[in-house]
């Protein structure tokens, strides 16, 4: 399978040649960072090996985060780091999916629909998990990853939650545990999550760039059993 670094090089001139008049400069910059990354176009380091003694030349990292060969270690180290810090317990992989009447709005103003989907959907399951007929503490330890595009390439924004099963109680001296297989019901978690977001983007003045009917159909959040959680965590580390 060709890397990311043959695609664009291979593909990124007649891609620029294309689209390149409309690319924001910073789009640009990562192609560009990317194709040149340890071929020698951005420098050489010279290495000497202390077996042979022979001087080797080894072309330049980019260090960009886009670039899958200079982040490959840190999502590794960032894997090994998440694991170690699992818990015992059960746990579920959450996902919350704008719908495509918001795509636009959030391609134009990014910075704040991403902090508005990341808000509401992470205090829309605190609200559940702090219901007692579910869990009663809004104290649990999850953390969520932003996906901008879909399996298929297309612009697709939604976040993961790795969620454990259970949470801390107020006082800080029990473990509260959900069902094995069982967290919150979708249905109130996408009808809370939509109200929390909408009140996020009236807060951040866009709510009269969104088509109204989107506030009427179905959300779509999707909650499932994970396991011991290690294998969301090696999804998501790249």
């Amino acid at each position: 399978m060709p890397s990311v670094a043959e695609v664009v090089r291979r593909y990124g001139p007649a891609y620029l040649e294309q689209f390149g008049a409309t690319m924001p400069a910073a789009h640009k910059e990562v192609l560009r960072a990317i194709a040149g990354c340890r071929t020698g176009e951005l420098g050489t380091v010279l290495y000497r090996c202390e077996a042979c003694g022979k001087m080797h030349a080894v072309g330049r990292s980019c260090g960009d985060r886009h670039c899958p060969t200079c982040q490959r270690d840190k999502a590794e180290a960032w894997l090994a780091s998440q694991v170690d810090r699992l818990l015992p317990c059960p746990y579920f992989l959450v996902t919350f999916t704008l719908p495509a009447e918001l795509w636009r709005v959030a391609r134009s103003h990014q910075r704040a629909v991403y902090g508005a989907l990341f808000r509401a959907s992470s205090e829309a399951l605190r609200a559940l998990m702090a219901d007692p007929r579910y869990i009663g503490t809004d104290r649990p330890g999850f953390f969520g990853v932003l996906h901008t595009w879909g399996r298929a390439l297309e612009y697709h924004p939604h976040v993961h939650y790795v969620v454990p099963g259970g949470g801390i109680s107020a006082d800080g001296g029990r473990w509260l545990p959900s069902r094995a297989d069982f967290l919150v019901p979708v249905k109130a978690l996408s009808i809370v999550f939509r109200a929390k977001f909408r009140d996020r983007l009236r807060g951040e003045g866009l709510l009269e760039a969104v088509d109204p009917a989107v506030w009427h159909r179905d959300w779509v959040v999707h909650c499932r059993p994970a396991g011991d959680g290690r294998q969301s965590l090696r999804y998501l580390a790249p």
